[in-house]
């Protein structure tokens, strides 16, 4: 797995690459971590290029979107498809997380 991190309008976004697992959502969680100790409230994570999530991944991104939370902050998804689409709509988590198709509505959200 891969994260790349970018800024648009003020707004950070993870770009994540790859499978999502046991191994690897430490990572994600970190990198949030930096990004809130940084000073950055506003997250998207773009799961376009991720073919699997497990519960750990998924865990991971409660964990940091609640974080945020904490601080006036948010965390949204953008890009979710297939597979791991399947995996948000079984466990319930399309309500609990904002799941936008594009970018544009993702940065729109937190602009309006």
């Amino acid at each position: 797995m891969e994260i790349k991190t970018r800024v648009v309008d003020g707004i950070v976004i993870l770009d994540i690459d790859g499978e999502i697992d046991l191994y690897n959502a430490p990572e994600i969680k970190g990198t949030i971590k930096q990004q809130m100790d940084g000073g950055h409230k506003k997250i998207i994570v773009n799961l376009e290029n991720v073919s699997y999530i497990d519960s750990s991944g998924i865990g991971a991104l409660i964990s940091s979107l609640s974080n945020l939370k904490k601080i006036g902050g948010g965390l949204k998804i953008m890009h979710v498809y297939d597979s791991v689409r399947k995996v948000f709509e079984l466990t319930k988590l399309t309500s609990f997380f904002e799941i936008y198709d594009s970018e544009d509505e993702a940065v729109a959200a937190y602009q309006g």
